[in-house]
């Protein structure tokens, strides 16, 4: 952990089943020092493998499991893959705009995604007030990346925009497309990674063993933090 870190306050959860390893248990460090509630110390915190939830910083702590990895693009290193080209190429009639809040119906998209990918996962049912709460962050600059089809939305990507690195938070998309919507705003907010000469975009987790979570990897060059040092 950076020097920077050694010194704040860290409370641990009580274990309780993992949500992405069915045979696993997860708990989390939360950092409880409100000094790191700010955009400078955050992206400090996630050059250390820690995330948010709302407003709250956490990073995994689990008693018989590392299987979590903090994985991270370099923007300057990226280079597409074909199919990524390919993609591109499929979706060059979107258009993406960063906003500083959702269009007006963005619930019933965020509702047909829920019900058609996570009918199974801790934010089903979909509901207007815990998604506010679990997106929104008060010391934070989050923005929402919209992507249209003409100008139908077809999926939104909340980002959190921070000095020298941005960090995708969460997507949801038109669950009737299909084209990887879910990779194809991974390359929108690295274009503006891009744009804005940003060092990094942050992915979240990298858990091998959950399929779901494998695109993440093909984004290259990437770097995962194994042992607290950033490796790739």
């Amino acid at each position: 952990m950076s020097s920077e870190l050694q010194q704040i306050r860290i409370g641990l959860t009580d274990s309780h089943p993992c949500s992405y390893l069915a045979d696993r248990q997860e708990r989390v460090a939360v950092a409880l020092d409100p000094t790191m509630h700010c955009g400078s110390s955050y992206e400090v915190l996630l050059a250390n493998g820690f995330r948010r939830s709302g407003d709250t910083i956490y990073k995994p702590h689990c008693d018989h499991c590392s299987a979590c990895q903090a994985i991270r693009v370099s923007i300057p290193d990226f280079t597409l893959s074909r199919n990524q080209k390919r993609l591109l190429g499929k979706g060059k009639a979107f258009t993406w705009r960063l906003k500083e809040q959702m269009d007006d119906h963005w619930f019933e998209l965020y509702s047909r995604y829920i019900e058609a990918r996570h009918s199974n996962g801790t934010m089903y049912p979909p509901k207007e007030n815990e998604f506010a709460q679990f997106s929104q962050c008060a010391w934070l600059n989050t923005q929402f990346l919209h992507i249209y089809d003409d100008d139908k939305l077809i999926a939104v990507a909340v980002t959190d925009i921070l000095s020298n690195s941005a960090s995708a938070f969460y997507t949801y998309f038109d669950p009737d497309y299909a084209l990887s919507l879910g990779t194809l705003a991974v390359l929108f907010q690295i274009q503006y990674c891009q744009e804005q000469g940003k060092q990094w975009l942050y992915l979240g987790y990298q858990i091998d063993e959950c399929p779901a979570m494998n695109y993440k990897v093909r984004f290259q060059r990437h770097q995962r933090l194994v042992n607290q040092r950033w490796q790739g």
